[in-house]
């Protein structure tokens, strides 16, 4: 008889373990997922501090816009001047969209265009040289570029004229030179119209392009390519209507 009390109090300490057990186990639990919760609450609050923290810095640029914008207005043209060329329109455009006075912006852009930090005239020159030599462009694509970059007609004038037309022909012919092994196998008519298309896209003339083209095609037709008197039928454009038209 004194055996058997002994034993449930040993299966009662033994139950006690094990529910202690159990308790540890889900106290365990709730406890990672307090810290869990925590944690996610931490990184939503990061992200508060962090959009609180842009807008800080936010408005304190635009209080020391407001109380120095030329200060501000340097500062801005020399970032943006040493990652690459800008015309004075491009900088007057980026200063006006960062909220700089029209007047402090003004002055700015003189003293740097006085000390030659701003050159549109160098800009032109280097401009039509890289995209003449890089792209393949022509004159009339150049100019159109220049001119979205605010760039006045007299410097973009200038710059075209550093374009040797022989050099500019040289180009053309490259050009179509390069991509006349893709259209073989095509009728005449659709190869003069592909490869006219490449040098329009380029900005050349309908008429330099035409006689490029046929020049290209009679060259090849001469190691018996192209039937000749397919070109025949295709009449040269008028470089003149089409200027009037663009």
């Amino acid at each position: 008889m004194s055996g058997r009390p002994g034993r449930r109090g040993s299966n009662w300490r033994e139950d006690g373990r094990r529910q202690g057990t159990r308790s540890r186990a889900g106290a365990g639990g709730l406890t990672s997922a307090s810290q869990a919760a925590g944690t996610e609450a931490g990184a939503d609050a990061g992200a508060d501090v962090s959009a609180d923290a842009v807008t800080s810095v936010g408005s304190g640029a635009a209080d020391r816009a407001e109380a120095d914008p030329e200060t501000v207005a340097r500062q801005i043209c020399l970032r943006l001047l040493t990652t690459a060329p800008r015309t004075q329109a491009q900088l007057a455009i980026a200063l006006r969209r960062r909220g700089i006075p029209d007047e402090a912006a003004a002055a700015v852009l003189a003293r740097f265009a006085e000390v030659r930090l701003i050159d549109d005239a160098m800009f032109a020159k280097a401009w039509v040289e890289s995209r003449h030599h890089g792209r393949g462009l022509a004159g009339r694509a150049l100019g159109a570029e220049l001119r979205q970059r605010g760039v006045a007609q007299d410097d973009i004038q200038a710059a075209l004229r550093e374009l040797d037309p022989e050099q500019e022909l040289a180009t053309a012919r490259e050009l179509v030179a390069r991509r006349l092994a893709a259209t073989a196998g095509m009728p005449v008519p659709a190869r003069m119209r592909r490869l006219t298309s490449v040098l329009a896209r380029k900005g050349y003339a309908a008429g330099l392009a035409y006689r490029v083209v046929r020049e290209a095609l009679e060259q090849e037709g001469g190691e018996c390519r192209v039937p000749l008197d397919d070109l025949d039928v295709l009449g040269e454009p008028d470089d003149d209507q089409e200027a009037a038209g663009a």
